[in-house]
């Protein structure tokens, strides 16, 4: 088995989605929450490594949403359509590696 990629992880962001739905930029968000725009893009583009608390709070203030509405996790089981506990996946993903679900 080859080693996973730096930035392979199965959470998928959804910020695009929530920003778009809340006609906010990027450049807004980062004013309001105090997080460079440069950062906020890397989150965006999925090649985050980690976020603080303090971070995911800042957010979910800013965009009155929950964590769950901006962070999924995006199963790499098996092609049943399982995970690897054996549950049904909740939704498959588009090509954007993004679920299809309303904010």
């Amino acid at each position: 088995m080859a080693p996973a990629a730096p930035d392979a992880h199965a959470i998928a962001v959804r910020l695009d989605q929530l920003l778009a739905d809340r006609g906010m930029t990027l450049t807004e968000l980062s004013e309001r929450v105090g997080v460079s725009v440069v950062n906020l893009s890397i989150l965006k583009n999925g090649h985050a490594r980690a976020i603080r608390f303090s971070t995911l709070t800042g957010l979910c203030q800013a965009l009155d949403c929950q964590p769950g509405d901006l962070l999924s996790y995006q199963s790499t089981g098996g092609q049943d359509g399982r995970d690897r506990q054996g549950r049904q996946d909740r939704q498959p993903a588009s090509e954007d590696g993004l679920t299809s679900s309303a904010l």
